[in-house]
């Protein structure tokens, strides 16, 4: 039976729900094989919805998905700041410790994104978030000199990494990282290998705030996903065509609070400690890296629209994007434009200034 898949991508800053229109889907955790063999389990894991869904036989299909959710399971163990048996509570808790392959892999790479991005991903802003109460939704708005404060122990070089040993330290008291940043971006692509390791060849993912695809969809043709607009009604800025590709969204109109008439977003500026203020609402990476795009969603979006596309001019083989400003104004990467459609007047950025 043919269907026709529509990814659907609902930005909510590190949040995204995704809904896939080809077939019905049943309650959370449970398991559903349609008759073209499609498989799909939705659950809650990384403190939002995820869905994963695989093509192929039958029993490789139901095989590449749950083995695709208890590997997400597995890596929040390892990488919570929540929960207080995880490796990186544990290291945050003690300011040092041992980490495990996986950990440090992607504290390995959370450095490597600081560096490329010169500090506008930056994994040590912990300590902040919970300031401003997006870790608990106790949320207010710091003193300056609080903020202050914490930006002192806001740096990605006093976080002192043994590769060798497996081992991290942190250079002063009360740092403090979150690799929640990147580990969906992380877990995404894990369940990529997972997938072609169990023989599907066409599947996605749908993991808050990243949509993976792997192939083609099933009848052959690539997979359509759709970005909603920030405004939040049915007007959608986009639809990306895509295959074996990552598409993450960041923007900071979904995950907020107000006080005393200011609205304030959960996306931090590494620099001021205080929600980025780029003239963005929204921004979108696609690369076949989906570690990379993750990182880079939040990094462009505090980057600011000149800087990002100076940057994305530097690093063009790695990735695309799309930029929607506060003037509402949208501008899309020479990479994808073949591959990008929309009812609203777009500008293309080329690779030459």
């Amino acid at each position: 039976m043919k269907k026709d898949f529509y990814v659907i991508a609902l930005v909510c800053g590190t949040i995204l729900a995704a809904c896939f229109f080809c077939g019905c889907f049943g309650k959370e955790g449970e398991l559903l094989v349609l008759e073209d063999s499609e498989a799909s389990l939705e659950f809650f894991a990384m403190d939002t919805y995820m869905r994963v869904v695989a093509y192929g036989r039958e029993d490789q299909a139901n095989a590449a998905v749950s083995a695709a959710r208890e590997e997400i399971y597995r890596l929040e163990k390892l990488l919570s700041t929540e929960l207080e048996t995880s490796e990186i509570y544990q290291v945050n808790a003690h300011g040092k410790g041992e980490l495990s392959t996986d950990a440090l892999s992607l504290l390995q790479r959370a450095v490597q994104l600081s560096e490329m991005t010169e500090g506008a991903f930056d994994f040590t802003v912990y300590p902040l978030m919970r300031a401003w109460g997006f870790m608990d939704g106790q949320y207010r708005v710091p003193s300056p000199s609080e903020i202050l404060g914490l930006l002192g122990k806001t740096k990605v070089s006093g976080v002192l990494v043994d590769e060798e040993q497996g081992y991290v330290e942190f250079e002063a008291d009360g740092m403090q990282i979150d690799l929640g940043g990147i580990a969906k971006g992380y877990a995404a692509a894990r369940i990529m290998d997972i997938y072609r390791e169990k023989g599907i060849a066409n599947g996605l993912v749908s993991l808050g705030g990243n949509v993976q695809v792997l192939g083609t969809k099933p009848d052959g043709n690539l997979w359509r996903i759709g970005l909603q607009h920030p405004d939040g009604g049915k007007e959608y800025l986009g639809v990306l065509q895509a295959m074996d590709l990552a598409v993450v969204t960041s923007g900071g109109y979904e995950r907020y609070f107000e006080q005393d008439g200011e609205r304030y977003h959960h996306i931090l500026d590494p620099s001021t400690g205080y929600p980025a203020e780029s003239g963005l609402l929204s921004a979108t990476v696609v690369s076949a890296d989906g570690t990379l795009a993750d990182g880079l969603s939040t990094a462009i979006f505090v980057m600011g629209k000149e800087r990002a596309v100076a940057f994305w001019r530097e690093h063009i083989a790695e990735f695309d994007m799309i930029l929607y400003t506060q003037e509402e104004e949208l501008y899309v990467t020479q990479g994808i434009v073949g591959d990008f459609s929309s009812s609203l007047l777009f500008e293309i950025i080329s690779e030459e200034p």
